[in-house]
C-alpha cells in the first residue's frame, strides 16, 4: 500500500536546483520526454518528483536518480577537486511538456 506523502513546499522549492542544458539532454528531452536537472545531494526520487510536479505543473512518470563524481582540477602545481553533485532523469508523462523559458 502506496500512502501519498505531503511533503511541505520549502523543502519542494531547495530539491530542484537547475536544469542540465547539454547536448544530451537536449535529445533526451525530444526522444524520451525525459529532462535533466541538477537537485541537491539529499533529494530522493519521491522529492524529486513531488518538486518536478510542484514546479513545472506537469505530470512526472519516472525519476532515474546518478550520482556525479566531481572533476580532478589543478591550478599550477596544486590539485583538487570539484565537489560531487547528484543529477536526476525525469521522464514526463505522454502528453506533457516543459518549457524553459515561461518556467520563470
Amino acid at each position: 500500500m502506496n500512502a501519498a506523502v505531503v511533503y511541505p513546499a520549502e523543502r519542494l522549492m531547495d530539491v530542484v536546483l537547475s536544469p542540465v542544458i547539454s547536448e544530451k539532454s537536449t535529445m533526451l528531452a525530444d526522444k524520451n520526454r525525459q529532462y535533466a536537472f541538477r537537485v541537491s545531494s539529499r533529494a530522493t526520487k519521491p522529492e524529486i518528483k513531488a518538486a518536478v510536479e510542484l514546479l513545472f505543473k506537469t505530470k512526472v512518470e519516472s525519476v532515474t536518480v546518478t550520482n556525479v563524481k566531481g572533476k580532478e582540477k589543478r591550478m599550477g602545481k596544486f590539485s583538487g577537486r570539484r565537489r560531487n553533485w547528484k543529477k536526476a532523469y525525469v521522464c514526463l508523462a505522454p502528453g506533457q511538456e516543459i518549457n524553459f523559458a515561461s518556467a520563470e
